[in-house]
């Protein structure tokens, strides 16, 4: 009887051998500290406590000051179980090499700053003087704004994701705000019209206006100078939404009917669209919500408001000026924030740090609008009369 086996394999294939066990590449890893929201009646914040556990494993170290969640109803308890480390010392939180923030800091948080430090945070700069941007400059901050992250497709990544919800939001409290004024409700029901809602602006946070308020079964009718956003619009609401040029005529007759106007257009440098003239002839108890005044105004009447005191009335109309609307939906605001910046980090980290990503990435440039204490965005050296310098002169 025969004692060979057959087997597919050779002698050497049966061999035992070596594991080769997986490398993990990592990036430089850094300090991200996370200071409690001080001015605004802020609520939101940059990072949920599952985008901290994930972090945290990444080899990073995050610092977050002590209630810095509470307005998002994250308590420190479930960030430090998280990995992170709480601190009731807000110098600390602004001592470290990353520094995430919704608002910008203030002049006395920026002592508390190292040099060379990387800020990301909000800048709205129709809140800022000549003096902040010095004090940065003097600290040598590296500074990138939200409103100029640009992701690989060239869009405006933050932006686009905060508008979406300020759009829906501004909706919902111009419905709260209508039922305080007049009792009106903002979708009609048999027998009774709806409210009429005009919206100024057909970016992303006029899209998603237009898609609450006719979620709501409010009438819509939209207004930009630009055919491209209008006719895009109408694409995405199936032509159920009648668009318009800006002309005065027109848009004075649309907001005599009015009972709520959504102004989603940033005007920075520019002169408001809406007139007084036009605003006192409007309805009485009608709504104004100026989503984007701290770009610029898009009704001349419109003034900054705060949590505390949202609204003003004017010429029986009111107004709603909060620079930071998605405040009023913290928790989901903050995941959506948080989402972003985990992808962000994480992604800075495969290539190799921010030092990396600026030689190698031209969206990153973009995004600063301060490198190592210089101004690198023309805008704002315009605004303020800052020394204008080119980032692609500074990093190539």
């Amino acid at each position: 009887m025969s004692t060979n086996i057959f087997t597919p394999f050779t002698e050497e294939e049966l061999m035992p051998k070596e594991e080769k066990l997986e490398v993990i590449k990592k990036g430089k890893q850094f300090s991200i500290g996370i200071p409690k929201e001080t001015c605004l009646n802020e609520r939101r914040t940059c990072i949920t406590p599952d985008a901290v556990q994930v972090l945290v494993e990444h080899g990073h170290e995050i610092i977050i000051e002590a209630g810095a969640g509470e307005g998002s109803f994250f308590t420190d308890l479930q960030y430090s179980e998280s990995g992170a480390k709480i601190t009731n010392d807000p110098k600390e939180a602004f001592g470290q090499d990353l520094i995430l923030k919704i608002n910008p800091p203030t002049e006395d948080e920026i002592e508390y700053m190292k040099p060379n430090t990387y800020l990301v945070s909000a800048l709205q700069i129709n809140l800022r003087d000549k003096e902040y941007f010095l004090k940065l400059a003097e600290k040598k901050i590296n500074a990138i704004a939200f409103e100029f992250i640009v992701d690989e497709y060239k869009q405006l990544a933050l932006v686009r994701l905060v508008g979406e919800i300020a759009g829906t939001v501004s909706i919902l409290y111009a419905s709260e705000l209508l039922a305080l004024s007049n009792g009106l409700m903002l979708g009609g029901i048999t027998g009774v019209r709806p409210a009429e809602v005009v919206i100024l602006g057909a970016g992303i946070v006029g899209e998603f206006a237009t898609k609450a308020a006719i979620g709501l079964g409010a009438s819509v009718k939209v207004f930009d100078n630009s055919l491209s956003k209008l006719r895009r619009l109408h694409t995405i609401v199936d032509s159920r939404v009648p668009t318009s040029i800006i002309d005065p005529k027109e848009l004075s007759k649309s907001l005599r009917r009015a009972d709520v106007v959504i102004g989603a257009l940033p005007r920075l440098n520019m002169t408001p669209i809406v007139t007084e003239d036009m605003v006192m002839k409007m309805k009485k108890g009608s709504v104004i919500i100026d989503i984007t005044i701290d770009n610029g105004k898009v009704i001349e009447t419109s003034e900054l408001t705060t949590m505390e005191d949202p609204y003003i009335i004017k010429h029986g109309v009111i107004h709603c000026g909060l620079p930071n609307l998605t405040s009023r939906m913290p928790r989901t605001t903050t995941k959506a924030i948080s989402n972003f910046f985990l992808s962000y980090i994480l992604n800075y980290d495969e290539e190799g740090g921010f030092e990396n990503m600026l030689i190698r990435k031209n969206e990153m440039k973009q995004s600063l609008y301060m490198y190592k204490g210089r101004h690198t965005k023309k805008i704002i050296c315009d605004r303020f009369g800052l020394t204008y310098h080119d980032i692609n002169l500074l990093i190539f």
